[in-house]
């Protein structure tokens, strides 16, 4: 598991340094370096180098909004962090952090915040005033409620909480503008009371404990992608029929015996997966003849 969450951790920050023109903001990955620059320094990047404090010169680094400091020793967040009012993309994956200070709240122009595989219990509700975030990623921390400075930015478009011990979700539909949204592996059963913004397209709920597909979910006519494999749900409701725009479908290592006719009816869907569950053959068999266009996995 782990090995997957570095993985996963690796490919964010791929991501993210695709965001970043190489020639135009050249990254410095040593402070000396950087300080006698006679250009200004707009990325830093102390990766994996064993730090246990940032380097007390990064406060002189006040044109830097890209900083990656992943792979370190770091238990907490240096004060000098916060000098950079600039800062728009932070990475802190693979270090040792157990909560964020009210200081957060000076990072004001951050659109990006990477944290995953550190041991936050909590998210401090000063996050909640980092009002220009779309992306925050907190896959592989110690959570166990859905973060509530999250339900606070309704400009979030992607939320990663990958692999934490969530079992209570509430006022997700407050984040308006969230597309994405991944809980997976974690411990939730009830989704029935949890809203959801009708702009999600990505929803990633596989590895819980879920027993149904809650109302909510199958009411998400924007829904693309829709994974909730390895969970215990025995049974679909025929309102399947509702996520009409719906291309991919997970639904692997269930307890389902059978399918609502409904699902002939998701015209879009292009790959539908159906391995690990008791359905007789014959019916999936039927179901590949109503539905040519789409991939059944079985």
């Amino acid at each position: 598991m782990k090995k997957y969450i570095c993985l996963l951790s690796f490919l964010c920050i791929v991501n993210i340094n695709a965001q970043i023109d190489p020639v135009k903001y050249p990254t410095y990955t040593d402070m000396d370096a950087a300080l006698k620059s006679d250009k200004t320094v707009y990325s830093l990047s102390f990766r994996d180098k064993g730090l246990f404090n940032l380097p007390p010169d990064i406060t002189k680094m006040n044109s830097v909004f890209f900083l990656n400091i992943m792979g370190n020793n770091l238990e907490k967040l240096d004060d000098a962090l916060f000098s950079l009012s600039e800062l728009q993309i932070l990475n802190i994956n693979e270090n040792s952090i157990k909560y964020i200070p009210d200081e957060i709240n000076k990072l004001k122009k951050l659109t990006t915040f990477s944290m995953n595989l550190n041991q936050l219990t909590d998210l401090n509700p000063e996050f909640a005033k980092l009002q220009k975030l779309k992306v925050v990623q907190l896959d592989a921390n110690n959570l166990s409620v859905f973060p509530k400075a999250l339900t606070e930015i309704s400009g979030l478009e992607e939320i990663n909480l990958h692999s934490n011990q969530i079992s209570m979700v509430s006022h997700v539909e407050k984040i308006k503008s969230l597309k994405f949204l991944n809980l997976s592996s974690n411990q939730i059963n009830d989704l029935n009371e949890t809203g959801f913004p009708n702009k999600l397209k990505y929803l990633e709920l596989q590895k819980n404990m879920l027993l149904t597909l809650s109302k909510n979910i199958l009411a998400l006519k924007n829904l693309e992608f829709l994974n909730v494999g390895e969970n215990k749900i025995s049974e679909i409701s025929p309102q399947i029929k509702n996520l009409k725009n719906i291309i991919s479908l997970n639904l692997a290592n269930n307890q389902l015996q059978s399918l609502p006719k409904e699902i002939a009816d998701l015209k879009h869907l292009k790959t539908l997966i159906l391995t690990g569950n008791p359905i007789n053959i014959t019916e999936v068999e039927d179901l590949r003849k109503k539905m040519p266009e789409t991939q059944i996995y079985f």
